[in-house]
């Protein structure tokens, strides 16, 4: 994206600053006058917040309670984002719940070249499971476990970084 502004600028191509400004979209629906389908209300989060689920995820292994622990200074109630821990928790949810349902999905790949420690396409070194319960049972009960110990004693309250 950020080379086709580059090249828009640079370049004299006018027409790549409108695709780098257009919002990303799968196109599988009709484009009307009152409605434009995009991939970021069809997934339900943002592409910046796939990207910090995805190196968690990927990179510090984070399942759901782990992942929860390492939003909250980020996106948590002391955060600039200012969400509250059971903004936070549905979100860490909803990412967990739409990972068990498309995980199958990305494990075969053609080949390609990976430049980055991180690649959300990139699987050489992936040897985690593909198959998950969509539940996550024991994985969000310890998240409410976890909330509610936060919410219930001001101590713990500001300290709330890092992840286990």
């Amino acid at each position: 994206k950020s080379f086709m502004a580059w090249s828009a600028v640079n370049l004299g191509y006018s027409i790549l600053q409108e695709v780098a400004d257009a919002a990303p979209t799968a196109e599988l629906e009709p484009i009307t006058s009152d409605y434009v389908q995009t991939d970021e209300i069809d997934m339900g989060m943002t592409y910046a917040e796939l990207s910090e689920y995805g190196k968690l995820r990927k990179q510090q292994r984070c399942g759901p309670l782990s992942m929860f622990k390492a939003l909250i200074p980020i996106w948590g109630p002391s955060s600039e984002r200012k969400l509250d821990l059971v903004q936070v928790a549905d979100k860490v949810r909803h990412f967990f719940r739409q990972y068990a349902i498309n995980r199958h999905k990305m494990t075969t790949l053609t080949p390609s070249y990976h430049a980055e420690d991180y690649s959300p396409d990139d699987n050489r070194h992936d040897l985690r499971q593909f198959l998950y319960e969509v539940s996550w049972d024991w994985q969000f009960k310890s998240m409410d476990k976890f909330k509610a110990e936060l919410q219930s004693s001001p101590m713990r309250r500001a300290d709330t970084g890092g992840h286990a």
